[in-house]
């Protein structure tokens, strides 16, 4: 029997060649597109339309999947709760766990799907000699989002296709031409989709009704150095911006919530040998009962590090070979062997 696929469509290059490698391999194919946002966002509007077009192009039915509730309060919400703690979240990441792979694949199951795809950059294969699904890393090293994806249970692998794994960039761009896809030039998104600005600090202060309020800017020994303007206007490792009057370059080194006060310093502060990471989601193996090698890359745009890395439940300690600068509390922090995700977590703390 035909697999039936429903494919997440956000009317961008991307997602609409995934839906048509699908059609042409055989699958059944339905869009969907998530309704993220309250009527009086544009962007989210023009998204969804842009979307429905892509979709009758390639002669697909396409729904329109209500996830406004789930994307709030797992994403928009938890996004600002995480800001307003001192961290600095990656929010696509919670995204992919909780509202594309968690409610949009639990829709599609419910409506009697066999799978979930999207445009993703990376590739899932089963392991037949541990019984559990992979997940690599994309052909296209400059595109592959592997990092974005290492909270995906077995369960979400098993029900998951990622059609873009082995192609680059300028394959995709390529077969969307072939096509004859209208958006085969279209331009990626470099924004977090609820905050298309960028100004993080006025999207939470908006959805919490609360200013950020000013606080003191200290050194390492407590001496206050300045005032700051309010502690989600800041992140670790930034140097403008701070207002600060120094004879020498200053960095952000923390935040403090409980004090409301934001630590600079320099440079070398920056830098830590070790880290501790919470909610340890391991794919490639289901324990750790030993100390592994691993590549460990802190941020999505970072280049991985090698460290040794164990693990005692879902917390893992992380001793880098060398220094690594400004690892930050909220980030995500991916396991890699070779191209292989062991797994992944959230960054709690570091020391230097």
């Amino acid at each position: 029997m035909t697999e039936h696929v429903l494919t997440a469509m956000s009317g961008g290059v991307d997602s609409t060649v995934a839906a048509a490698l699908l059609v042409r391999e055989g699958y059944r194919v339905t869009g969907a597109t998530l309704d993220l946002f309250d009527k009086n966002a544009p962007h989210g509007q023009t998204d969804a339309a842009l979307a429905a077009r892509a979709a009758q192009s390639l002669g697909l039915p396409h729904l329109l999947i209500d996830a406004r509730a789930p994307f709030r309060q797992f994403v928009m919400d938890a996004f600002a709760r995480a800001y307003l703690a001192g961290d600095t979240p990656n929010p696509c990441v919670v995204c992919n766990a909780t509202v594309k792979f968690g409610f949009l694949l639990d829709e599609a199951l419910r409506l009697g799907m066999d799978k979930l795809a999207t445009g993703h950059y990376a590739q899932i294969e089963y392991d037949e000699m541990s019984g559990r699904y992979l997940l690599k890393k994309a052909a296209d090293d400059a595109k592959d989002q592997s990092y974005m994806l290492w909270s995906l249970s077995q369960q979400q692998l098993s029900h998951t296709l990622f059609p873009l794994g082995t192609l680059t960039k300028n394959d995709v761009r390529a077969l969307a031409e072939s096509f004859g896809l209208e958006n085969a030039q279209k331009k990626d998104s470099q924004d977090i989709c609820f905050v298309p600005d960028g100004d993080y600090a006025a999207f939470i202060e908006t959805l919490t009704g609360k200013v950020s309020q000013p606080g003191d800017f200290v050194a390492a020994d407590g001496t206050v150095l300045g005032r700051h303007k309010g502690l989600i206007r800041y992140t670790l490792g930034q140097r403008r911006g701070l207002g600060i009057s120094a004879d020498r370059p200053l960095y952000v080194t923390g935040k403090n919530p409980s004090d409301n006060t934001v630590r600079v310093g320099d440079e070398q502060e920056l830098y830590a040998t070790q880290m501790t990471v919470r909610d340890v989601n391991l794919i490639a193996v289901e324990t750790l009962e030993q100390p592994v090698r691993a590549d460990v890359k802190t941020r999505y745009s970072h280049t991985a590090s090698p460290a040794t890395v164990t693990v005692s439940g879902d917390i893992a300690h992380v001793e880098f070979d060398t220094p690594q600068r400004a690892v930050t509390s909220g980030q995500s922090a991916v396991f890699y062997q070779a191209d292989t995700v062991l797994g992944g977590g959230f960054i709690a703390d570091t020391q230097q």
